[in-house]
């Protein structure tokens, strides 16, 4: 399964979590202790914010984060307050740019590990709720596109757990295919978020840290170990938000029928 990582502090170089770290998210595309696979080998991407712009910086390639001599670099230049990286291990939809995480609107960033199981029996019906801009803005074939444009479609910019309920509500069940598992990063280019769900309660793994050396916070699938002295787990069916590096919970309730 994918793996993620994502920072919010004072500005550092990418590279300080994503390559540098002992279990680095570099390192969890080959090495990966909390995954079905150890291997993540589908592609990779990082967006990043900075404080000029609130539209998010976007490198994204099909390459194997390990074979790509480019990222290296790109993380040593780069330095930001808040970024979200992702390396991924394809379910559904082919190895191409189109479907390598994070994805974007506007000042939103998203990535996803975790899988629907019944999507292709759902497909149809998410597509044809998306408002025309969103259905439009579509690039890919993921699973995990579409639960974006579905989250940004119940209204994620205004209340992000409630668009979270709205989204499981709709992907519905169907547990004779498999449970539906969901962990998820995503950022405005102010606050940082995650979450996981599953159906069966075996969320795919997501751990914050506590305040770095820098100050800074992280998120990741495991912990980056360098990076923090503590690692504690997110709570499944709860929206964490880390906003001036103070987190906090919101209950996820489900939405009634």
């Amino acid at each position: 399964m994918c793996r993620i990582a994502a920072y919010q502090g004072p500005a550092i170089p990418l590279e300080n979590i994503i390559v540098r770290p002992t279990h680095s998210l570099l390192t969890q595309s080959q090495h990966a202790t909390e995954a079905k696979l150890a291997v993540n080998g589908d592609g990779f991407g990082i967006a990043w914010y900075q404080p000029e712009t609130p539209l998010p910086g976007l490198y994204r390639d099909v390459l194997p984060a390990w074979a790509d001599g480019n990222l290296t670099s790109l993380c040593r230049m780069v330095r930001s307050p808040q970024f979200i990286a992702h390396i991924r291990a394809s379910t559904v939809g082919e190895t191409s740019r189109q479907n390598c995480h994070p994805f974007t609107w506007k000042n939103w960033s998203f990535c996803h590990n975790g899988q629907v199981p019944h999507i292709n029996a759902i497909r149809r019906r998410l597509e044809a709720a998306l408002p025309d801009a969103l259905y439009d803005h579509r690039q890919g074939t993921t699973d995990s596109e579409l639960i974006f444009l579905t989250l940004l479609a119940h209204g994620l910019a205004d209340d992000p757990a409630r668009a979270i309920q709205a989204m499981i509500a709709d992907l519905g069940a169907a547990t004779h295919l498999g449970p539906i598992r969901l962990t998820c990063v995503f950022s405005d280019g102010d606050a940082l978020y995650g979450f996981r769900h599953a159906s069966d309660g075996r969320c795919p793994s997501l751990y914050l840290s506590d305040r770095l050396d820098n100050g800074g916070r992280a998120m990741a699938s495991e912990p980056l170990e360098q990076c923090g002295q503590r690692w504690r787990p997110v709570h499944p069916d709860q929206l964490l938000e880390l906003r001036g590096l103070q987190a906090s919970y919101r209950d996820l309730a489900p939405v009634p029928a």
